[in-house]
């Protein structure tokens, strides 16, 4: 599997609404955050690890509207979504908390 990079809110939607019974992760980043650019490789490496689950990234500077609607104040914040529900949230760029979430909700 591959990271997934939302160009816009209805493409945000509709992953979220298309993906039924499945774990979504959502990286929210910016390009100019440090802590963003050392985790996204180990985000790439989990979307190989776990490839029944759907990870995307959403960035805060061009997809505003989107981390303001998830309330997004931080990055990175990675959110994990399953049914159209948050199940679960990470602030910062904590690749072994973020692995756990993973594994529990998966």
């Amino acid at each position: 599997m591959v990271v997934t990079a939302v160009k816009d809110e209805a493409e945000f939607n509709k992953i979220v609404k298309d993906t039924k019974n499945t774990l979504i992760v959502i990286d929210f980043f910016a390009t100019w955050c440090g802590p963003c650019r050392a985790i996204a490789p180990k985000i790439e490496q989990f979307s190989k690890t776990y490839p029944e689950v759907v990870f995307i990234k959403v960035d805060v500077d061009d997809v505003s509207e989107v981390a303001k609607n998830c309330d997004i104040s931080a990055m990175p914040t990675f959110h994990l979504m399953k049914n159209g529900d948050k199940v679960g949230e990470l602030v910062g760029a904590d690749a072994d908390e973020l692995e756990k979430l993973i594994q529990q909700h998966k």
